[in-house]
């Protein structure tokens, strides 16, 4: 009877130890990426390297339309590779989520390459697309530079706009009855036709403010820019080339500061150096004169000495 009860135990003890599978398969190197609805990013304390960048979202407010700005340093030979890796995410999520809107790619040389990528998402996964776009920057030996993150309050034109609208229909359909009732002049006609002229116009406008600023709010713009050697947007990494470029700026500036000087110098010398020709050529001038009449070349400032008695 003992033996069972031991054995039960011991097989009781080793399903209690096996490791339970993962619900959560290895990820496979792709070129695209998966961005969840719901999706929060399980971050550790302490993950963000300096690679990645500062692990900072805004807090989700209604009516705000934000604006996701990302500048990225890249091995010139790796721009274009994940370029199209960040196009071809955007295309899997299809034309209601993600849409491109923009690029450019622009090689100067083999170390001096820039690119630019924008898109329209829809605001549910935009931060967390432009998180995983910057975790496949660092997967190819890049890392992140620059980070902007802005948001406007579009919640309150848009309730703004929806109030003069309804004012505005509200006073629109007084002038047509007022205009329907009849019994006017013509004068009195016109002026009412006039100001529900005016009202249609302006509820017109407020309409298209109205659309433009839901269309932000249902449409979040992010930017993606890419850089190489010289051309990484907001980061500088120093060196003899550059040191040099700037020592000789600074000679050239300084070169040009002395032209200005010298330009500006110039007529008033030129203008003190006629005046004291001019003052030379006088003063010769009366001493011929002195001389052919037999006078002293006296200086008139000179005193006489007091002759004897």
């Amino acid at each position: 009877m003992r033996r069972p009860i031991v054995l039960a135990m011991v097989l009781l003890a080793a399903g209690c130890g096996r490791p339970e599978p993962s619900s959560e398969a290895p990820r496979e190197q792709m070129q695209t990426f998966d961005v969840a609805e719901d999706a929060s990013p399980a971050t550790a304390p302490g993950a963000a390297s300096r690679e990645a960048g500062p692990d900072v979202g805004p807090t989700a407010a209604p009516g705000v339309a934000f604006n996701y700005r990302y500048a990225f340093r890249l091995p010139a030979e790796q721009i274009a590779t994940v370029q199209e890796q960040h196009a071809r995410a955007c295309e899997s999520l299809g034309l209601s989520r993600c849409r491109i809107t923009g690029m450019r790619y622009r090689v100067i040389n083999e170390r001096d390459v820039e690119a630019m990528l924008a898109f329209k998402l829809d605001p549910a996964i935009a931060r967390q697309f432009g998180q995983q776009g910057v975790a496949a920057v660092t997967e190819k030996d890049g890392m992140l530079v620059e980070s902007e993150i802005t948001g406007t309050d579009v919640g309150t034109t848009i309730r703004t706009a929806g109030r003069n609208i309804a004012e505005m229909n509200a006073e629109l359909s007084r002038l047509e009855a007022e205009l329907a009732r009849g019994g006017k002049s013509t004068s009195e006609r016109q002026q009412l036709e006039y100001q529900a002229q005016q009202l249609r116009q302006s509820i017109r406008a407020q309409q298209a403010t109205r659309e433009e600023q839901q269309d932000a709010l249902a449409n979040t713009p992010m930017v993606f820019n890419y850089g190489s050697g010289d051309l990484v947007p907001g980061y500088q990494e120093p060196s003899f080339r550059d040191a040099a470029r700037r020592a000789w700026d600074n000679f050239l500036q300084g070169l040009l500061v002395l032209f200005v000087i010298v330009v500006t110098l110039l007529p008033w010398a030129l203008l003190a150096g006629l005046i004291w020709w001019a003052a030379l050529a006088i003063r010769r001038r009366l001493r011929r004169r002195s001389a052919a009449t037999g006078e002293p070349d006296r200086n008139p400032d000179e005193v006489s000495p007091p002759t004897a008695a």
